[in-house]
């Protein structure tokens, strides 16, 4: 017995001392990149085991967003710090030229470590992929985003945001709105509508079971990221949020599978009629497709697309496609509720453009004269990036200012950092459109606005997004002056794959002419 225990403590002793000199070693490693100093083998994890005790006031999401934020303030100007996840370090960017640099990069285009946690959803689509694979799926999918063919999702825009619009006549009279919510259900619908080709009617309660999937998944990711025990897969699926997780997507799988044999059975039987309309005289080339139609005729017509990569593309753009905008869209009219003067500007812009009606469609042109409206927009991204931080592994060794990251170094560029970097952005906690007029773009750095990230991978869809958040944004204030309930400090956000409030955004939504 004793010597069984004696062996036992030995080889826990060993793998200790192994642990303590491989971490040793690797802060020799970093020794010119500031950062709290680690304990340890331990890290800097001991604050993170404590995000999920039931002590804790608000969502986990909050302290983590919090601690980030803090920690690099401290470390600002450097504009980028060291945080060790027990032996393992990865390194916080938030200073522009370094993220140019980076971000530049056409070699370190692998995504970071906690992206693998998104293969069981998204399997190997386009926010996931890499290499040779990544770059065919990017260059076969750019052409669906191009503004003469969004302009035909238009229709789509105006169709459900109008249905939101009517939602939110029948709360006039509620305490307050719940805009957050409804918000998610009309850009679900939107994305259905333009990536599927099919509706779900989140806005008037169909498909409630797939509805209600798509908003758990994403909850669960910062938690597995945030408690290191669930970073293995089979302690993972064992836990509750993994059980969870598990049937929420395979009601996911189950929905995109179907609509994909739908559509594709009556693809095939349109062929087979030979009624296939190939042409459209007003872009002279292909007629305009919905996402999967596109992937469903490169499947057919035998050009290496399975099934299931067609489900990998569909579902990585229902993911990336409806909550990054119903984010984008629920600061922005928080922050124009808050701002009377602000909210009085964009009245008149669209009073000069709509005149009194308020049922006319938006057309482009509409939208290109949206200038200060968009200016708006752009300002609540800054304070309110939909997504917070993006990862990357280097994969050469990186060189600046006598600080060296070596190569296989997970990288994480924290966009809201950035983007409330005091150098940059004078008094940054203050909302001022106006940062975005021509004048004061003119001499900022590229890399210090990085709403959509930047580079070979930045976000394919951020036209579609922008055209989007016009659209709905107007269509709402063309009906509502908007009253935002709660001041900033007590709208507490919450670190997701999408930084969102961790509770209600209370709004009331007051009809004009009222």
């Amino acid at each position: 017995m004793w010597i069984a225990f004696l062996a036992t403590a030995a080889i826990v002793f060993a793998a200790y001392a192994l642990l303590y000199l491989k971490h040793k070693s690797h802060i020799r490693q970093f020794k010119n990149i500031p950062g709290i100093a680690p304990i340890p083998i331990a890290g800097n994890l001991l604050g993170m085991m404590k995000l999920y005790s039931k002590e804790l006031l608000h969502n986990p999401g909050v302290y983590v967003l919090q601690g980030t934020l803090g920690n690099n303030t401290l470390f600002n100007k450097y504009g980028i710090q060291v945080f060790w996840l027990g032996i393992f370090p990865v390194v916080s960017v938030f200073k522009p030229e370094i993220l140019e640099r980076i971000l530049s990069s056409t070699t370190s285009l692998d995504k970071s470590y906690e992206y693998s946690y998104l293969h069981k959803w998204l399997g190997q689509g386009l926010l996931t992929s890499t290499g040779a694979k990544w770059k065919s799926r990017r260059k076969l999918l750019t052409p669906c985003f191009h503004f003469r063919i969004l302009e035909d999702f238009l229709p789509t825009f105006n169709e459900n945001s109008l249905i939101l619009v009517k939602k939110l006549r029948e709360l006039r009279n509620q305490d307050y709105v719940d805009i957050m919510s409804l918000i998610v259900s009309c850009t679900l619908d939107i994305v259905c509508e333009t990536v599927m080709g099919t509706r779900i009617g989140a806005q008037t309660g169909e498909n409630s079971e797939y509805v209600e999937a798509i908003h758990n998944l994403g909850g669960v990711m910062i938690e597995r990221i945030a408690r290191p025990l669930l970073w293995p897969d089979i302690l993972f699926n064992l836990s509750k949020s993994g059980r969870g997780f598990n049937r929420d997507l395979k009601v996911l799988h189950r929905f995109t599978d179907k609509v994909i044999q739908e559509k594709k059975t009556a693809l095939l039987a349109q062929r087979s009629r030979g009624s296939e309309e190939t042409e459209d005289v007003r872009f002279g080339g292909k007629k305009r497709q919905a996402l999967m139609d596109l992937l469903l005729d490169q499947h057919v017509n035998g050009q290496q697309l399975t099934e299931e990569d067609i489900r990998e593309e569909v579902d990585t753009f229902m993911f990336e496609g409806h909550d990054t905008t119903a984010m984008a869209m629920t600061f922005a009219l928080y922050c124009i509720g808050l701002y009377p003067e602000v909210q009085r500007k964009i009245h008149e812009e669209l009073d000069s453009i709509f005149g009194g009606d308020t049922e006319r469609p938006v057309t482009l042109d509409d939208v290109r004269d949206m200038k200060y409206l968009e200016c708006v927009i752009k300002e609540s991204l800054r304070l309110y990036p939909s997504v917070p931080t993006i990862g990357r592994i280097l994969n050469e060794e990186f060189r600046y200012d006598g600080k060296v990251i070596p190569k296989g170094t997970t990288v994480n560029f924290f966009i809201v950092s950035l983007h409330r970097n005091s150098e940059i952005y004078p008094n940054p906690e203050i909302f001022d459109p106006d940062r975005f007029t021509p004048e004061n773009i003119r001499n900022r750095h590229p890399f210090a606005y990085l709403p959509f990230s930047a580079g070979p991978r930045n976000c394919i869809g951020q036209k579609f997004a922008l055209l989007e958040e016009k659209a709905i944004i107007a269509n709402v204030l063309r009906n509502f002056s908007l009253v935002s309930l709660d001041p900033r400090d007590k709208v507490q956000l919450k670190m997701d794959f999408v930084l969102r409030p961790s509770e209600p955004i209370r709004m009331k939504f007051i009809p004009r002419g009222c």
